[in-house]
């Protein structure tokens, strides 16, 4: 039977398997972001589709940290860079473009101490390859998640033969089935796509202990508590930038 409890069940199995697996990665990337956070940096995070929603989970909420910045893929046409037909051309998929990237990365205001983090659950897709490409050679650490299950058995598709997870400093694997779905069904194909909870529990949890040892390295904490003042300090002490 496919039901709530069922999936309770796989959904908490796998994430013992990612903490299990990927506590140390997540240990380190949290350095990283504290590392970041302390030379006055800002956390760059890119994905595409649903991968997105890493971010957004983090991001301009009550107790989220503030320098976090989404390199958003609808900036292209809102800057003026891409015509949205070109944008939304479902026959020629936007993200799957090599040598785009440079025009996205180009609208932000990025400097040298900032950090990124690049999400996609195939890690095969032009994009973000690109970006995490363009990020390393600017000097930038790079932190990717993705699901190695499914990355390893796919093809790439970007022009160099690699794939996302290559271009990492630090690669976080979601542990996510190959295709995304969890749930085995009798009667039609695998149901239950994971990725966003796996993601978001990798995000939340970066943030959980990035937040931990700033406190212990007496570093300022930029996060938003609610209180009107000290939210607005702090995000016009990062303006033009998250």
């Amino acid at each position: 039977m496919i039901n709530g409890k069922r999936f309770e069940e796989e959904m908490l199995s796998l994430l013992d398997t990612l903490y299990d697996s990927q506590n140390e990665k997540i240990e380190e990337a949290a350095h990283a972001f504290k590392e970041c956070i302390r030379k006055g940096g800002v956390l760059h995070v890119f994905g595409s589709g649903h991968s997105v929603g890493l971010g957004i989970d983090i991001k301009n909420r009550v107790g989220s940290l503030v320098p976090v910045h989404i390199m958003n893929m609808s900036d292209f046409v809102t800057s003026g860079k891409v015509p949205a037909d070109v944008f939304m051309n479902p026959k020629d998929i936007f993200e799957r473009k090599p040598g785009v990237a440079k025009l996205l990365y180009e609208l932000y205001d990025i400097r040298p101490q900032d950090l990124f983090m690049i999400i996609s659950n195939s890690g095969i897709n032009g994009i973000v390859i690109d970006i995490a490409a363009l990020a390393k050679e600017n000097g930038h650490k790079v932190i990717v998640v993705t699901s190695m299950q499914h990355t390893l058995v796919e093809q790439p598709r970007h022009p160099s033969g690699k794939k996302l997870y290559e271009f990492g400093d630090i690669v976080i694997d979601n542990c996510g089935p190959h295709g995304d779905a969890l749930i085995q069904t009798p009667t039609v194909a695998k149901v239950c796509s994971v990725s966003s909870i796996c993601n978001n529990c990798i995000a939340q949890s970066l943030a959980a202990r990035t937040i931990e040892l700033l406190t212990e390295e007496h570093i300022p904490v930029p996060v938003l508590t609610g209180e009107k003042e000290h939210d607005e300090k702090l995000t016009t002490q990062y303006e033009g930038r998250c």
